[in-house]
């Protein structure tokens, strides 16, 4: 996430992620707190947590650190100290965001394939126990990337830029550190969220292909099912996030294979790592966009949040 970003086109890439994804998310945070898109206590949690994550990310990563790099080079927040601190925080917003995506996932993956469970596990004290400690688990340990960097030069005797020391890549602690970064995020998730999908829709093929073969001996092959049109939406919605994920993050997975097998350090394949970078900032806009495209209530509140302005601008002129 720390990459320096020189090409022309990310110039323009993170203003726009920027401008397009900061209030996307603040959309969404507002929505989901409402409560009013139909959805289960449970899923607006997860929803309304994973936004908030996600927008944590855009303001660090994109806002405080891309977009400072290229238009403001020498300001407060190129400080050493401040830079350090700010690739911290990022990363640690970058893992809460990836974590809680899997847990949502899990947690669906429970309500669908183990329904006896559903009542135990997703509750609002469980679903909350679970958002606290991906968070704090994910910050703490991103801690000790404040002490991986030193400054890119001295002037006045001030501190400078980012750049990783030289011990975080030979030093076998460190080296294992960053192994286990790379595995714990984004290689588990990823694997989980594939197997996760995988059970799932083996789960629902069988019950679905059991309840229709019910219902038609029951009700006639023309009978409309409720619930499964519910679980076809709240499957969509489940397959829409986990699936962008997937597809985002696909480009860094290779890239930290990529440096693994070759024994070649992040530098030397900067091009592959930054657009890597972008596509899973990317990810940090899309759950709008999916929500929109999934949720007609949300739609609804959406449209209602942007017109709210006109009204009020209307109501004033008379």
């Amino acid at each position: 996430m720390h990459a320096q970003v020189t090409n022309p086109f990310f110039a323009i890439y993170y203003p726009v992620l920027g401008a397009v994804g900061v209030p996307g998310n603040l959309a969404t945070i507002v929505i989901m707190y409402r409560g009013r898109c139909g959805l289960s206590r449970c899923i607006t949690w997860y929803l309304l947590s994973m936004a908030l994550t996600d927008l944590l990310v855009l303001i660090m990563a994109v806002l405080l650190n891309r977009i400072t790099n290229i238009y403001f080079p020498a300001s407060f927040l190129s400080i050493t100290p401040v830079c350090c601190l700010k690739i911290a925080l990022s990363n640690g917003a970058r893992d809460s965001s990836v974590w809680l995506t899997v847990a949502f996932t899990f947690n669906r993956f429970i309500v669908i394939c183990y329904q006896k469970l559903k009542h135990k596990y997703c509750t609002d004290k469980m679903v909350a126990a679970v958002i606290v400690t991906v968070c704090v688990v994910s910050f703490l340990k991103n801690i000790p990337f404040y002490f991986v960097y030193g400054p890119l030069y001295i002037h006045d005797g001030v501190p400078w830029k980012c750049i990783a020391r030289e011990r975080y890549y030979t030093d076998p602690l460190w080296r294992l550190f960053d192994t286990a970064d790379h595995i714990i995020n984004p290689c588990i998730p990823f694997v989980l969220l594939l197997l996760l999908n995988v059970l799932t829709v083996r789960d629902i093929l069988a019950a679905n292909r059991a309840r229709k073969r019910l219902r038609v001996q029951s009700h006639g092959e023309n009978e409309s099912d409720p619930e499964m049109e519910n679980r076809k939406k709240s499957i969509i919605l489940l397959f829409s996030i986990s699936g962008s994920f997937i597809v985002l993050w696909t480009t860094h997975v290779v890239n930290f294979l990529y440096v693994q097998f070759s024994k070649t350090d992040y530098a030397s394949g900067s091009i592959l790592q930054e657009s890597g970078n972008a596509l899973l900032l990317l990810s940090c806009c899309t759950n709008t966009c999916i929500y929109a495209g999934t949720q007609k209530k949300f739609r609804e509140e959406f449209r209602n949040a942007i017109t709210y302005p006109l009204r009020v601008i209307k109501v004033l002129k008379r």
